[in-house]
This record gives C-alpha cells, structure tokens and sequence, in this order.
C-alpha cells in the first residue's frame, strides 16, 4: 500500500503507548550507557571501525548513488531524444506537405506538363525561350518564400532535370547524388532527403560560391489521370531550421544532439566545431563545419588528451551507438562509450528508417557523473583524517553524540505547532511533508502540511500561501477545509486542514477494480458541486485527477467526496491570479489533461476541468485511463488528436446511453462541445437512470465490507505526488502511462 495511505497508528491495539514510551526510553538509556563505556574502554578500536563503516557505507551509498543517478540521465536521455526526433518528424512533415500541395497546384502541374512536352519535342535541353521556367518559378516564389527554399528542380520519369532554379542543371540526367530520393519520389513517396552536398554552385555565408550543404523534399507529379510523370523537389539549406531543431538539445557544457547518414556521416553541425579543428579532424579554413566533413567513427582513445590514431578515419569503426543505430536499433547508454573525439560519453539515440538518419543525444561522463567523482574524493579525504588522528576521531563521535542528542530533542519540541500537536507521519515529498495531528484543546483530529525548510525561498512561500488563500476562499462541503495557516518562531510554514480517514479514487480503483454506474454518478455528482463553486468564483482547478479526489465514510455518510489540492489553482481573470502556475508553464497530469492545457496553458477555463472530470469518470467505470502510451511526448500528443475509445467498448459491465454520452461530451477536444459548467454536466448525469440507484444502504454494505482494509488514504497534498511543473524543471522522472505527473 501507498505509505501516504497509512492514516491510521501502526499499533491499533496498544492501550497504553506512555508504558510502550517508557520502556523504550529505557532500552535506550542501557544502549547510551553501554555505548560510553565502550567508547572509555574501547578508543583504540574507534578509528579502525570507523574507517570499516564508513568503508561499507560508502559502497552501498555510492552503488545507491550511481544507480539512481544512471537511472535519472538515462530517463533524461531519452526523453530529449525523443522529443527531438517527434519535432524532426513534425518538421519533415511539414516539409513533405507543402512539396505535395505545390506538385498538386494546377498551374504548377500545367506549367510542367508544357515543359516536359517541349523537353521531348526537341534535341536541345535548354529551349532557347525560358519563358515557361520563369513561369513555373513565378508560381513556386510564394510557397519558396514562405517556406525558406532555396531552389527547385523538377525531373522527368528518366530522372532528367527539365527545370530548375540553377539553369546550368537543366537537361542533366543519372545525377547520383539524386539518384535515391527521386526513386522514391517516382514510386509515389513524398519524401525529405538527408543533406548532401550540393550539385550545384551555390553561394555560401562568406560570399563564395561552391558545394555546400543542402537538402530536397520530393514529390510526384502525377498527370489527369493520376499517373506518376514526374517529380517536384524543393531544395532545403540544412543549415537553417534543420539544424536548429537539433541544437535545442544541448545539454549543459558538453551535451549535443546530431544527426548522422547511413555512411555513419554526421550530417548536421558540432557544437565542437572549433575544438575539431585544433584536434585536426576539420580543415583549418574559415567557416569548416563537421557538417557532411566528420564521420562518426571511434578513434580508439580521447583525443582531447592528445592521441592521434595510426590510421586514416574511414578505417577506423564506426562508435558503438553509430553502429547500433544505423543496425536499426533506437537505443540508451549510460555505461559509457567512446564519440568521435575518443571522449567516453552516455547517449540516446534514435534511427529514423524513413528517412535513412539517426538521432543522438551524448553527454561527456565526466560531466552527467561529476557528483560521483566529488563522492569518491570526499570519502577519500574522510578515510585519511580518520586514519591520522584517532583522538581527533573520538573528540568528533562524542561530539557528534552530543549534538545528536539536541537535535533529537529539538526535534521532539518541534512536535508542537502553536495550538497543533504532531501525532504521526502522513507522507513526504518533494516541497512538503503531511503529518496527522490535533488542536491541543479541541482534540480534533487534523491533517497537517509543512513545508521542507530546505525548500523554504520566496516563490515556495508565495505557491504555499496562495493554496492556502484559494482554499479558503471555498465552502463546498466536497471541497476539503482549511482550519489555520501559521508559522513557527523557527520559520516553519504549516497549515492545518481537513483530515480525511478514507482513500482517493485512484486506490479505490487499483484496489477495488471498476466501479458500478450508480456509484460513479453519486460520486461524480459530488465533484460537479465543489467545481462549480470554484468555477463560479473564477477558479480552474487544473489538476483534477482520481488521486486528488478523497472518498470516506463520515459523519454517519458513506461515500463523502472530498476534492484536494488547490495548489495549482488558477484565476480566471488574469489580474486576479498572482500565485503560483500564472507563467503559462505546462502543469497537470497528462493523463488528465484537456487539449487546450497542452498547447495554450494560458487560456485554460472551467472546461478544462470539465475534461478531466470525464476522465475520471472514464476511469472509474473502465479501470483504465483514456490514453495509454509510451511516454509523455506521444501522451500529450494522444491528448490533443486522438479520439477516445467509445467508453462502451472498455468497459466490462453494461453502461447506460446517457451516461456514456455525457463522459464522452466531456471529452470532445472542442470545449465548445463540452458541458459548460459542472452543473451542466451535473444536470446531464442526473438524468440516467442509474442517478439515485446508489443508496446509503449500498454505501454502509460497502464501507462495512471493506473498511478495515481500505481507510486511511487520508488527506494528502499534492507535493507528496509531484505535478507537472515541479517535474519539467528536474530530470523526467515517471512513465507517462503511470500516476507520476510527468509524471502522474
């Protein structure tokens, strides 16, 4: 079970915990005793078991260490190569798009069926009239101007040029540095070629003209009768957004992201370029770029320290991730490999077999594993003092001892927060931590949240107390209350809410399965009625998700819904949210999230809460998220243009109509199609007749069922499950199929 669902005390059945205290006080008591005899006389012994603890300590930490560091920058590896590759792909998508429309456009099509037709009517292949070429041009202007072409050539089905931007080309033919994509293009594919260096002469930055870089995108040239006469290519400068693309993936001092040809030829630029020039892998001429100059190959050893293989490039291997991808194989490594400098580095590569290239992001192992080195060299300096000065290192532990001693018990008085007392531990996370407590004369029982004090800088202080300004300003009685916001003398921030003895919906689920219609109505009902208040008070949750979402037995009621965390809460009028999430960050739960917080976080509305609700609702009667997928990139792409899987075919037991039909409205990707308010879509799930078939005696049956086993979730907060924004600013953590906010 989730340890944030441990709400009630470990030991149930203890009557007297001040005996259970006492007796511990006094075991502890006959250790302390025991351990200041040894220490008077045992000293010699010290620093030899010192130096053993420490020495297995510091294995067992640096193994802890290092896996969850590899485990860190191999999920952040990935997930930047990825997110490259999906915004490569978009790019050549695009590109082959615009090539179709334009080989498409009548005039264009008719300007070059006239030149083909004058092309095999006479012997000469440039007509001494290039009237028609300064037509077809004129036509293809707009779409070269937009789309930041360079030149064009249109090509016959015998792959000779019949028209082209560089007139020296017309009428060539069996050129092989097109010979692969016009195939390909003549087959029926649209396509965008790897770079290579150009046919012709071309211009470059410093005003010169020979063969630099370039790239086409191709497409057939289909005639009235849709039959293949020819292709349209459209010639790309890689330079320009090719590159660019790639180089928003680098990472820190020495992380890169390139591209490379099934010749293991880099075909984007380094960000070492200068370095390779001193290293002599690149001419030292003015603007020498590894671009279509570097092969990817290992050269044995670092050459940054100096060594120079004994042979030429071509024969040296091509690095172990060239290798494995141009095999076909996407892939991580975070072991270690050499690059084409001979520097050990970690990476993630991709192959993209459509367009024949691969994709790599490489960090310098120096660089991802420093904190390991910095832990070798600290147990190092500490191995050595102990060994050096025994009385030092007795002198150290008593002291230690002591100060261990006042720390204990000021951690015993801070148990006591101004009218609260600290009872037990809820759960932890990355900004706070939740305790169960209760107000010292009251007696009542009370969740309690305070902030990490390492955590503690301005813009924490302004997210805690925003989420407890916005909480407060709501009443709902499904909406978690808020009793006190305080701070300790000792700048402890802390606020003492609602306790919640139940579980949210994503443990009831996990747990209990799929829930019957009827319940789901009852407790969708409930969530409908605290939205609608923060909806009517200009409020979007943002976050709504079946862990934020806490179902109890109380009062004498079964089945109380509960809607938490407010900390991501936003004011629909701009001028009224100064809190936290007012940036336009990405923040949620991708499994929750409408369209429209994924491509404009800014212009969220109370629909966008009406989206996850259906979600939940999807969830709860299927088992299931509506979207299932590999990772966050692909998740958040399902979001904004997959259509859901009709809830009928997922689930397992029978649903009614009108309910399907209100679940699925709420997830249209239109918010215009949706219910505009939650008591609009209240009204619609009021209306099945399923609505009033959950009865308090089937939620008595249930909870009398499984109480014993199921209470105790409690409430929580929302750094103990880390939201989206936190998650975006460190490594990527979770799977996007799971419930980690990037996560959840």
């Amino acid at each position: 079970m989730n340890p944030l669902n441990l709400f009630r005390p470990f030991n149930r059945k203890a009557k007297h915990p001040q005996a259970h205290m006492t007796w511990a006080s006094r075991s502890i008591s006959k250790t302390v005793t025991g351990t200041g005899l040894f220490l008077k006389k045992q000293l010699w012994a010290w620093p030899i078991i010192a130096v053993l603890i420490l020495s297995v300590v510091g294995f067992g930490v640096r193994s802890a260490i290092e896996s969850t560091i590899k485990k860190n920058v191999s999920s952040g590896l990935q997930t930047l190569v990825n997110l490259e590759t999906e915004m490569l792909k978009n790019w050549f998508a695009v590109q082959e798009s615009t090539a179709e429309t334009l080989a498409n456009d009548s005039q264009v099509r008719a300007t070059v069926y006239k030149l083909m037709q004058l092309d095999a009517e006479q012997s000469d292949p440039i007509p001494l009239d290039l009237s028609l070429h300064s037509e077809l041009l004129k036509e293809l202007t707009p779409a070269m101007t937009a789309h930041d072409y360079v030149g064009y050539f249109v090509a016959d089905k015998s792959k000779s040029i019949v028209s082209s931007s560089h007139k020296m080309m017309i009428g060539e033919g069996d050129i092989p540095e097109y010979e692969r994509f016009l195939e390909r293009a003549l087959d029926g594919e649209t396509f965008v070629s790897p770079p290579f260096l150009s046919v012709a002469m071309m211009e470059s930055a410093g005003g010169r003209s020979h063969h630099v870089p370039t790239m086409y995108v191709c497409a057939p040239i289909r005639d009235t009768s849709f039959q293949i006469v020819g292709a349209l290519a459209m010639q790309i400068r890689p330079e320009r957004e090719f590159t660019q693309i790639l180089q928003l993936g680098q990472v820190g001092g020495s992380g890169e992201t390139y591209a490379f040809n099934a010749d293991g030829l880099m075909i984007s630029n380094s960000r070492f370029d200068e370095d390779l020039i001193l290293l002599g892998l690149l001419p030292d001429q003015d603007q020498a770029q590894s671009m279509l100059h570097l092969q990817v190959r290992d050269p044995g050893e670092d050459m940054t320290k100096g060594f120079r293989p004994g042979v030429r490039r071509s024969q040296l291997p091509l690095t172990k991730m060239a290798a494995t991808a141009i095999g076909g194989e996407s892939g991580v490594d975070v072991d270690g490999y050499r690059d084409y400098r001979g520097v050990p580095v970690i990476g993630a590569w991709s192959w993209l077999p459509k367009y024949e290239i691969g994709l790599v992001t490489e960090v310098d192992a120096a660089q991802a594993f420093r904190p390991l080195v910095i832990l070798q060299r600290t147990f190092l300096i500490i191995y050595v003092l102990l060994i050096l000065s025994a009385v030092a290192i007795f002198v150290f532990t008593v002291v230690v001892a002591r100060l261990q001693r006042q720390a204990r018990e000021a951690v015993i008085e801070a148990q006591q927060l101004g009218q609260y007392t600290l009872d037990e531990k809820l759960g932890e996370g990355g900004m706070g931590v939740v305790y169960k407590g209760h107000h010292s004369m009251l007696r009542r029982p009370t969740a309690i949240k305070l902030l990490h004090a390492d955590k503690v800088n301005e813009t924490s202080i302004k997210r805690f107390e925003h989420e407890v300004q916005i909480t407060c300003q709501l009443n709902h009685a499904n909406t978690i209350a808020i009793y006190d916001y305080g701070r300790t003398p000792e700048g402890v921030f802390y606020y003492a809410m609602e306790y919640m003895d139940g579980i949210d919906l994503q443990v009831l689920v996990n747990q209990y399965g799929p829930q019957p219609e009827s319940r789901v109505i009852h407790i969708l009902l409930q969530i409908c009625g605290s939205l609608y208040e923060a909806h009517t008070k200009g409020l979007v949750h943002r976050d709504v998700k079946p862990g934020n979402i806490m179902i109890s037995s109380r009062g004498c009621e079964p089945d109380v819904v509960k809607v938490l965390d407010f900390g991501l809460v936003k004011a629909i009028d701009p001028s009224a949210d100064a809190g936290a999430g007012s940036d336009g960050s990405l923040t949620g739960t991708p499994l929750y999230m409408s369209p429209e917080s994924i491509q404009a976080p800014m212009s969220v509305d109370s629909r966008t809460d009406i989206y996850a609700v259906g979600a939940v609702g999807y969830f709860l009667l299927t088992g299931e998220p509506v979207f299932n997928a590999e990772g966050i990139a692909q998740l958040c792409q399902k979001q904004i243009d997959e259509t859901p899987v009709p809830l009928s075919k997922r689930v397992k037991t029978d649903v009614s109509k009108r309910l399907e039909d209100a679940i699925m409205s709420c997830l249209e990707k239109s918010r215009a199609k949706r219910p505009q308010t939650a008591r609009d879509l209240a009204k619609l799930i009021s209306k099945c007749a399923a609505a009033k078939k959950w009865t308090i005696d089937d939620g008595d049956r249930w909870w009398g069922r499984h109480e014993r086993g199921s209470q105790g979730s409690g409430t929580r907060d929302s750094e103990i499950a880390p939201t989206m924004d936190q998650t975006m600013d460190e490594t990527a953590k979770g799977d996007a199929g799971g419930e980690s906010d990037f996560q959840e």
